[in-house]
């Protein structure tokens, strides 16, 4: 054998390390969390996850610096570009019951590096998110009264004039985290009732603000002044689009709690559903009359609400306006410290992150160190960072994940295999398999059953005949893969063709063009081919049309971020790689289920789940465990 071979093999094997996928298993609901959660619990928690600071904060900066009245649309607009990457989160967290949220989808569908470096990227979303919802929330209390706590500090403790530091430490935001903590690590049941309580008292002050807004009107503020309805025009508008977009993040916290869910393939998308059209109405309707009681010209970005019953002389109805706000953040504060966990829990469990944080409190039933660890050090970055910089990180951790499940859904749905025996991901009844080790899955070969996904659909077969020259699902693959290139090319020439590439006229042109039609012919490819239909669980229309302009929208606001958001990021996935390949590439379950070498088995599965082997390699050596490579 030449010397060359084993290094090549090895290579080989390494790479296919990078790329397996996790395979489901058949008792998808069984679980060691508990299953209690009813859809009415999950849509609160997404509720609670949306509406936060960003409904006493957003609208009124949006309004004042950005849209002005036209602020309605931005929020509109955003909700439905929300839409789409909510749909793709349902149609997940409904056939996929299981906590870890984008980070499993990847996993399932994509790969296990990909997957890695997403979970990875939600820990710090969800991190710096606490901290920020928890400096807003003792900031809006502080101004309550006069700003004496932070006089009262920085007068002790003097005011700090470090790089990446805040001006002084923040004692109460970080004892309002480690105390959330501590209700969380009570239990779902515990959590769920706290949170049922604070949105209660959230919606009545909302509604409150929404009844006396519209008796306050006044419409005049929207066609006379400063620039009518529009004043910053059409640019504005999307500008206010792209920020208003972050507002709904937060509907994940519903997908990544589906483990604990009663009945996940029902409650998921309808919680989805609900949490996102409340989350909608209630950002819409409040900026409207917050623009109709007062000229927008006039508000303060930092406490437009209280600002604007004041400016009408209804100066008491600003305490209800705080009641509100704090209630809205501390929910938003215990989401995410309920979500935070259960990405750890769920990366710990496949081995890839630190054993000990899988351990789950026997009474309790919650990842119960992953709460405490992640809670302090939610706590210990509150108390001391300044994060006005580390915000930026929200962006394009949420986005990227965005990305990553709608092209999840793209794989599942126009796969050639299935990933599993489960009744949810393949159907029942005889069916051949085929075991390959460059896919690490079960990839279907036949059946009696009619066409299988990936298959190019039978009417077009005398048309497009040389796309099923390859193998079953390949010509899929690569309209994914051209897919998600043509629409980062558009992102490019949309977003930095006149403002970074400095293209002439006709390079711009062309790019659009190319990215365009390459764009267009991804989706007719998809569009031609054969998709998973299931009848027993929720399925996202207008599929590849809704995951496709997803992708493009997430591309286009990821590339609206500074250079220096880019380079951060790049640091951190930098150090999620140092702990990937030093630790978690190793200690992966997948490395029980995979063969050692290059070798395809075939067998045949029959209705009773039984495997029969009909041919396989002699030399094959038994699958390796955890920790060889």
């Amino acid at each position: 054998m030449a010397p060359g071979r084993p290094c090549a093999a090895g290579l080989v094997r390494f790479c296919q390390k990078l790329k397996r996928q996790k395979p489901l298993e058949d008792s998808s609901m069984e679980t060691s969390l508990r299953r209690c959660l009813s859809m009415l619990d999950l849509t609160l928690l997404g509720v609670g996850s949306m509406v936060g600071s960003g409904l006493y904060v957003l609208t009124g900066t949006v309004a004042k610096e950005i849209t002005g009245p036209a602020v309605i649309v931005s929020f509109a607009v955003a909700a439905v570009a929300s839409l789409m990457a909510a749909l793709c989160y349902a149609e997940f967290g409904a056939r996929v019951p299981r906590t870890g949220s984008a980070y499993l989808f990847t996993y399932v569908s994509v790969g296990e590096l990909w997957a890695f470096l997403i979970g990875w990227n939600l820990v710090l979303e969800y991190v710096i998110a606490g901290a920020a919802v928890a400096r807003a929330w003792s900031g809006y209390l502080d101004a309550m009264f006069d700003h004496r706590i932070q006089n009262f500090t920085e007068a002790h403790l003097g005011v700090w004039q470090v790089p990446f530091l805040a001006r002084s430490p923040d004692w109460l935001a970080a004892g309002i985290i480690l105390l959330a903590s501590a209700f969380v690590s009570c239990g779902a049941r515990v959590s769920s009732w706290l949170n049922h309580t604070l949105s209660a008292v959230s919606m009545v002050v909302i509604l409150f603000i929404v009844v006396l807004g519209f008796i306050l009107a006044r419409p005049s503020n929207w066609g006379e002044g400063e620039g009518g309805f529009a004043p910053f025009g059409f640019s504005g508008i999307m500008s206010g689009t792209a920020t208003c977009f972050y507002a709904f993040v937060g509907f994940d916290v519903i997908a990544a709690s589906s483990e604990e869910a009663r009945d996940p393939k029902r409650a998921v998308p309808l919680a989805v559903a609900l949490s996102l059209g409340l989350a909608a109405a209630a950002y819409i309707l409040v900026s409207t009359v917050l623009t109709l009681m007062t000229p927008w010209h006039s508000l303060n970005p930092n406490s437009a609400l209280a600002d604007a019953f004041y400016q009408r002389g209804y100066g008491w109805a600003g305490y209800l306006v705080a009641t509100g706000s704090i209630c809205a953040m501390t929910t938003s504060q215990i989401n995410g410290l309920f979500c935070l966990p259960r990405i750890i829990y769920a990366m710990a469990a496949d081995g890839l992150f630190f054993k000990a944080f899988a351990y789950v409190h026997p009474r309790t039933q919650v990842p119960l160190l992953g709460i405490l660890v992640f809670g302090a050090l939610t706590a210990l970055v509150t108390l001391l960072l300044d994060l006005e910089a580390l915000v930026q990180f929200l962006s394009i951790g949420t986005l990227l994940a965005y990305t990553f499940v709608a092209i999840s859904v793209l794989m599942l749905r126009f796969q050639a295999a299935s990933q599993s025996s489960s009744p949810s991901l393949a159907g029942s009844g005889p069916k051949a398999v085929e075991y390959n080790s460059f896919s690490d899955h079960m990839e279907l070969v036949g059946t009696g059953q009619g066409p299988q996904p990936g298959w190019l659909r039978p009417a077009l077969r005398p048309y497009l005949g040389f796309l099923d020259r390859a193998s079953p699902g390949a010509a899929a693959r690569w309209a994914i893969c051209g897919l998600v290139v043509s629409a980062f090319t558009l992102g490019c020439g949309l977003m930095l063709g006149n403002s970074v590439l400095h293209l002439p006229p006709w390079a711009y042109l062309l790019l659009l063009l190319c990215g365009g039609v390459a764009f267009l012919l991804s989706l007719l490819v998809l569009g031609a081919h054969q998709q998973q239909r299931l009848k027993d669980t929720f399925q996202m229309p207008l599929v590849p049309l809704i995951p496709a302009l997803s992708i493009a929208l997430n591309f286009c606001l990821m590339l609206k971020l500074s250079y220096l958001t880019w380079v951060r990021f790049t640091i951190w996935l930098l150090m999620g790689l140092l702990v990937y390949f030093g630790y978690g590439i190793w200690h992966s379950k997948e490395n029980w289920r995979e063969p050692p070498g290059l070798v395809t088995a075939h067998y045949v599965a029959f209705p009773d789940g039984r495997p029969e082997e009909t041919a396989q390699d002699p030399g094959r050596a038994p699958a390796q465990g955890p920790g060889s490579l």
